[in-house]
Order: C-alpha cells, then sequence, then structure tokens
C-alpha cells in the first residue's frame, strides 16, 4: 500500500478515550468526520491541557528542508523516530524525501505497515528476531529497500547467523564512530576495514557505504565537526579505491542530525567522483516541528540565515487551575504532556477565559514540572487568572510527539483542520 494511502486510512480511526484532550463529544466519529467540522481549538470542545501543532509552520518547514536538500545536491531520508507520525511521513515523501530514517526495529515495523519503501535503520540491529523479520520483508517486496549500520566484526557474524538462507542480502553501511567518548561506530579506519573486511566475507550482507552522526562529536564545534565530515568522506573514497563496494550499485554516505547539516551539506560537497554514483543522505528530522528551546539556538539556518528560517511548530496550551499568590500559579500540564528532558516550557501567550482575546505572557515563567502541573512564576506585570490558557512553546520536539497519540493541526485562526496520528 503507498504512504499516501496508508496515511489517508488514518482517517477512519474511531475517536474514543485513548486520544488526549479531544471533545467528548465527538466519541465514536471517526477522525476523518471530526475534521471535516472544523472545529475550533478554543471554542470546539477541546479539553486542556491540548497540544497543537501549526498547520502553517509544518508546510513551511517540509519546504524549506525540501528546497535546502535539492540546492546542496543532497537526498534526504528524514529521521521518522521524531514524529513516528505516517501522516507526516508522506508528506515528507511528497516534498522529495528519499526514504525515512529509522533508529530500531520497532520504528522499522510502524513505517513498512504504512508503506514506506525506503528505510535507512541508523543503528547497529543484532537481534535475530528482527534480522528475519526484515529478510521477510526484503524477499515478499522486490521494490523495497533497507540499509542498515555496523560496526564490529562480531555484530556482523551475528548478523551472518540470523540472516541464513534470506533471499537477497541486507544493504549495510559501515559506521565510523564520531570520536573518543562518542556513541557506537568503529573508532579507528582499520577498525572500519576489518568490519567491511567481514560483511565482505558473508553472503547475507552487502556492503553499500559508509555512515554516522556528527551531533556526537565530542565538545563539537563547527572546525571539529567539518573535521570528521571529513574523516567519513575520506573513509568512503579509500574503501572505493579498495574495491570494497564492488557489489553497490551506488555508494551512500550518510550523516546530518538537526544541528550540524550545514557542516554536512559543506563536505559532501567536497566529495570527489567515486566508481559509482554517490547517494549524499541527509538525515535531520527535528525540523518538522522545530521548536521553542534546544534547536531554535542550534539549528544551522542560525549559522547560514540567507538560506532560511524554520518556524517552531508545537504549542502546548493548558489553563490555569489554581494562582495560590501574587507571584505563583499552576496550570494543568505536566511532564505527561509536555516535552522536559531538556528545556522546560516556555511561557508565550495568554488567552483570556472572559474575553478569549490574547495577549503576551509576560511577566511568567515557567519554573518546573510536575507530573500534571506547570509551575509558574509571575512578575507584577502579569496579567493572570484561574481559567485563563497559557499557549507554551516546547524544547525537543522527539519527546513532544510521543506524548500525544492524536495531534490536533491547526490553523492560524484556531481552526481545527486535520488530526495527526502517533505510533510510538
Amino acid at each position: 500500500m503507498p504512504a499516501e494511502t496508508a496515511a489517508e486510512e488514518l482517517a477512519n480511526e474511531h475517536v474514543d478515550h485513548r486520544f488526549k484532550a479531544l471533545p467528548p463529544d465527538a466519541e465514536g466519529l471517526t477522525v476523518g468526520e471530526l475534521a471535516a467540522q472544523r472545529r475550533n481549538l478554543f471554542t470546539g470542545g477541546f479539553t486542556t491541557p491540548v497540544l497543537a501543532l501549526s498547520a502553517e509552520s509544518v508546510e513551511h518547514n517540509l519546504a524549506l528542508l525540501e528546497t535546502y536538500s535539492e540546492q546542496h545536491g543532497l537526498a534526504f531520508a528524514p529521521h521518522g523516530k521524531t514524529s513516528m507520525s505516517p501522516q507526516l511521513f508522506a508528506r515528507q515523501l511528497q516534498h522529495g524525501a528519499w526514504g525515512i530514517t529509522a533508529a530500531v526495529p520497532h520504528q522499522a515495523r510502524v513505517y513498512r505497515a504504512h508503506g514506506i519503501q525506503r528505510i535507512f535503520l541508523a543503528n547497529e540491529v543484532v537481534d535475530p528476531v528482527a534480522l528475519r523479520w526484515l529478510a521477510g520483508e526484503l524477499d515478499a517486496d522486490p521494490d523495497f529497500r533497507c540499509v542498515c549500520y555496523v560496526d564490529s566484526v562480531r555484530g556482523v557474524e551475528l548478523m551472518d547467523q540470523a540472516l541464513a538462507g534470506a533471499g537477497r542480502p541486507l544493504d549495510v553501511v559501515v559506521e565510523l564512530g564520531a570520536g573518543d567518548g562518542a556513541r557506537t561506530g568503529a573508532r579507528t579506519d582499520a577498525d572500519c576495514a576489518a568490519v567491511a573486511d567481514a560483511v565482505a566475507a558473508t553472503s547475507t550482507l552487502r556492503l553499500v557505504g559508509v555512515a554516522g552522526y556528527e551531533g556526537e562529536v565530542p565538545d563539537a564545534t563547527s572546525d571539529r565537526v567539518h573535521a570528521w565530515v571529513r574523516r567519513l568522506t575520506a573513509l568512503a573514497a579509500d574503501f572505493d579505491k579498495a574495491g570494497r563496494f564492488a557489489e553497490a550499485e551506488e555508494i551512500v554516505v550518510s550523516a546530518g542530525g538537526s544541528a550540524w547539516f550545514d557542516a554536512v551539506a559543506d563536505v559532501f560537497a567536497e566529495i570527489p567522483a567515486l566508481s559509482r554514483p554517490v547517494l549524499k543522505l541527509l538525515r535531520s528530522g527535528a525540523y518538522v516541528s522545530h521548536d521553542d528551546g534546544h534547536y531554535r539556538h542550534l539549528t544551522p539556518f542560525n549559522r547560514v540565515p540567507e538560506e532560511g528560517a524554520l518556524q517552531p511548530a508545537f504549542r502546548l496550551w493548558a489553563q490555569v487551575v489554581s494562582r495560590p499568590t501574587e507571584d505563583q500559579a499552576f496550570v494543568n500540564a505536566g511532564k505527561r504532556d509536555a516535552a522536559y528532558d531538556l528545556d522546560l516550557p516556555e511561557a508565550q501567550v495568554v488567552r483570556d477565559a472572559r474575553t478569549g482575546a490574547t495577549r503576551a505572557a509576560d511577566g511568567i515563567a515557567v519554573t518546573g514540572l510536575s507530573d500534571q502541573h506547570g509551575w509558574l512564576r509571575t512578575g507584577p506585570e502579569a496579567e493572570l487568572e484561574v481559567g485563563d490558557w497559557v499557549g507554551l512553546g516546547l524544547s525537543h520536539p522527539c519527546t513532544s510527539f510521543d506524548k500525544w497519540q492524536l495531534i490536533p493541526l491547526v490553523q492560524s485562526d484556531g481552526t481545527v483542520v486535520d488530526y495527526i496520528r502517533t505510533f510510538f
């Protein structure tokens, strides 16, 4: 089933108690029927807290990375773990994505269930059950392609054992570690060569390239990240010169998180002609929703502003439920609702419960999160009373999507035009 068709079928799911914040009177409607009603987020029966995704910002961000990839000669396989949303996958593919990146086999299963034909599995997989499932998918669908990391001889041995009898080999790329103290990946060129030799000795695996994650470079600076990406591209050239890609139709060179993809684009542009076409694969995923914290400060577009700017797309609306003192208030959204592993939410706007008017959240700051409460510090200039709604900007989108299974997609006037389904 094509990814676009699979995403459309999600509209047939029924609305019920599983989905936070949706109007109680929508019980029993399908998602498509509720979306067709074009309810207003503030007056249409939604309960608080409610997470909203900006329709305009999502479209802007999708178009911006499509243009960026095209201008820099990059293929794009955005990391799907950020959203785990088949609807957003389908839209990314519509905007030119080569495929979707996964981190673990479960994510790949979700992708396959929703029609994704190209998966870049940016992790080592040595689980025999998962590998046999992958082999089954490859055997059943000649148009399906999966590329997976390898970084050790022992890992190659385990993969080879699990894939014995598979109808076609699994494509793999050698992962180059980002440095001492970094995460996964072979640390030296000699280690990488040993892994490549181990792959060549199997019939179940096919070496097609090299990859890594520059976001793990210790004490990252632009110079250090550029230097590591050059190590990666030099490794690809050395492997090619040694004939290690003899079985590959194209050479995959992949990197690119959401913080340093400008460095990746710079260095990938320097890759010399190799014996086969080179697939320069960028994997940034957080761009879809962007954020109001971590990535707002780190995005490469801050360093190269002439290329555009991403727009934060999330806003969590919570209601003031307690105002015990002049300098303190509490809203009904906490750790169960808001991303909290990096930066605290940012109070941005207040919607007046009496008039429906909105104003800037002057003098209001989030100081902490309990399970179901947000702690607000209020200054003398703060206008805030029980019943008001507070719009919160969120940091780190990866841990926002995973707390909400059905997220209203909202236009700037408050009209809800769709609901984004997630699968974590």
